[in-house]
């Protein structure tokens, strides 16, 4: 897709908001716009950052501080696969949902009460349905910690409305990052697009017992690849991850990595990589995660 068209479709969807931005008026006068909201990647690591005060959580709440006028948010994270067809949480009051066991009681007693908003979810089936993707409306479903675990540390006043979109399960690069593209018009309108997931992910390597534990070699290698393509914003050659060193190693399964390529396709021409945290947890799980700004 080219620059003009990609710029094309972010003023219109602009206008339809009634945010016509970088237009003038009658007589010359500029018509003030909304900012374009990010795209953020964060890996999400274990459900127990929640309740941490390091390095990580600071850097994730100085991201939230940072992040501007956003209105809404639109999710994808590693913890809700769907086969023939995608959902859409579409409630006004979205549950969180503890989809983990055996972690101490204070994680079950952590809420992330943010609304949702059932007109940006009709919005996102509408855009995914247009695009070529099968998608409905879930007035049921909750946040996954995918979802809520990193907004609470980002966004703790849970003021802003979130809305879910589950992964394809067996998807491609390809197919996730079309997933973000089809969406990529609503940050135009202040909606931020978030992929969750993680950019290693073994739980059979993770080294439980030390979360200080030194990186591995074979993450710290697969780790320096991908950060490598985000530096020089090689987004095409980030899709091809499986000739990355230890690829296999590194995802045995790919529904932590495939939400890295729903920002990647929700990219403009204009955005920049913003690091927002580069590090390890428990030997093998890289915590990188950044931003995408126009």
């Amino acid at each position: 897709m080219s620059t003009e068209l990609d710029r094309r479709e972010v003023l219109q969807a602009a206008a339809a908001v009634g945010v016509a931005g970088a237009a003038e008026a009658a007589g010359g006068v500029k018509v003030a716009r909304q900012a374009v909201a990010p795209a953020f990647f964060v890996s999400h690591g274990s459900p127990m950052v929640a309740l941490d005060t390091d390095a990580y959580p600071r850097a994730l709440r100085r991201f939230g501080e940072a992040v501007g006028a956003v209105r809404a948010l639109v999710v994808v994270s590693a913890h809700w696969e769907t086969r023939g067809g995608l959902l859409v949480t579409s409630s006004a009051a979205p549950p969180v949902i503890y989809d983990f066991g055996g972690f101490p009681e204070a994680l079950y007693r952590l809420t992330y009460p943010c609304p949702g908003e059932p007109a940006l979810a009709r919005e996102v089936v509408s855009l995914l349905a247009a695009a070529g993707f099968p998608a409905a409306a879930d007035a049921e479903r909750g946040l996954d910690h995918g979802t809520w675990v990193p907004l609470r540390l980002a966004l703790p006043a849970a003021k802003l409305p979130v809305v879910q979109v589950s992964l394809p399960r067996g998807a491609s690069a390809d197919e996730v990052a079309r997933m973000g593209e089809a969406l990529r018009p609503l940050r135009a309108s202040g909606v931020l697009l978030m992929g969750s997931g993680s950019i290693t992910h073994n739980l059979r390597q993770v080294v439980f017992g030390d979360k200080n534990a030194p990186a591995v070699p074979w993450a710290q290698a697969f780790d320096t690849w991908v950060a490598e393509r985000l530096a020089s914003q090689d987004f095409t050659g980030l899709r091809e991850w499986t000739s990355a060193p230890n690829a296999r190693l590194a995802h045995p399964t790919t529904e932590h990595l495939l939400p890295l390529y729903f920002v990647l396709g929700a990219a403009l021409p204009e955005d920049r990589v913003t690091p927002v945290y580069e590090g390890f947890h428990h030997g093998t799980l890289s915590m990188r995660s950044f931003a995408l700004r126009a």
